[in-house]
């Protein structure tokens, strides 16, 4: 099983529970399993774009970024906005936790190497994150 190492800096609430539920329903799709370690940061916007700025060179808050790591035991390390959670959250209609859910997911399909720059890698990572989310009722 994977460990989440869960840096909160937001003091949002504790969503390790929703999170290990996320990562062990990907481990049934994927070869997550051969990973020990991931890191999800939950920072808040000034912080996710200082990053984004650096390394994407998008100079403006983003809602989630993923490292995948090169160490061979860690998937790698995904940053999360808070301040995003909660205004696409409200947007969106959905609760906090699904949209912190989703976002986590996304990075952690990221890290394994999916994207959603064409039309096809789109509809395959979309898919699966929503099979993911479903299967812990975080519907939207």
């Amino acid at each position: 099983m994977i460990k989440i190492n869960i840096i909160n800096e937001y003091n949002s609430e504790d969503y390790t529970e929703l999170l290990g539920k996320i990562a062990t329903k990907i481990s049934k799709h994927e070869k997550i399993h051969k990973y020990k370690l991931v890191n999800i940061v939950i920072t808040n916007n000034d912080t996710i774009h200082s990053y984004n700025k650096k390394y994407r060179n998008v100079d403006n808050p983003t809602d989630v970024l993923t490292f995948p790591s090169d160490e061979k035991n860690e998937l790698g390390d995904i940053l999360i906005s808070y301040d995003k959670v909660i205004s696409q959250a409200k947007e969106y209609g959905h609760s906090e936790s699904r949209e912190l859910g989703f976002l986590a997911c996304h990075g952690m399909l990221h890290c394994l190497g999916y994207d959603h720059m064409n039309e096809a890698e789109e509809k395959e990572m979309f898919s699966l994150q929503n099979i993911i989310l479903e299967s812990i009722d975080l519907r939207r």
